[in-house]
């Protein structure tokens, strides 16, 4: 595959994919006879990785060393392997927990949201007869 249609199947440019490759977010891509990258599995995992880390709010920097961490892939001492499994592990489960704050804070605003919406007439008209005023009405921090 090549680079446009890799980034056309994930929404990126190809800019941004050689900016991936370049920084050393994702492997070095190989490249066909013609020296034009030539995207494997394995390579498409990479990017679906990153873009999808990216959107979970992960900077560069945590994806250099997330990949970097890759890296210690290239031995057979089992010791490396097993610190490199624990610490990428360790990663995505700290990006995990972001995340699950995330969608936590989102759903609270989403209630408040919804609870506005539902309430926004009688809340008005609570307004204009004067049964509520700057001091006197609801607290929204206490619902």
């Amino acid at each position: 595959m090549n680079i446009k249609e890799a980034a056309d199947l994930f929404g990126l440019t190809p800019d941004t994919l050689r900016y991936y490759e370049k920084v050393g977010i994702v492997p070095p891509v190989h490249r066909a006879q013609s020296g034009f990258r030539n995207y494997q599995t394995r390579d498409l995992n990479w990017i679906y990785l990153v873009r999808s880390l990216r959107r979970a709010g992960m900077d560069i920097d945590a994806l250099k060393h997330f990949a970097e961490l890759a890296k210690g892939r290239e031995t057979n001492d089992i010791d490396t392997l097993k610190a490199v499994d624990t610490a990428q592990k360790g990663i995505l489960q700290n990006q995990l927990i972001e995340i699950d704050e995330k969608i936590s804070e989102i759903q609270q605003t989403r209630e408040i949201l919804a609870y506005k919406i539902s309430t926004y007439e009688d809340h008005i008209a609570k307004f204009k007869t004067g049964e509520w005023n700057a001091e006197n009405q609801e607290r929204l921090w206490e619902r």
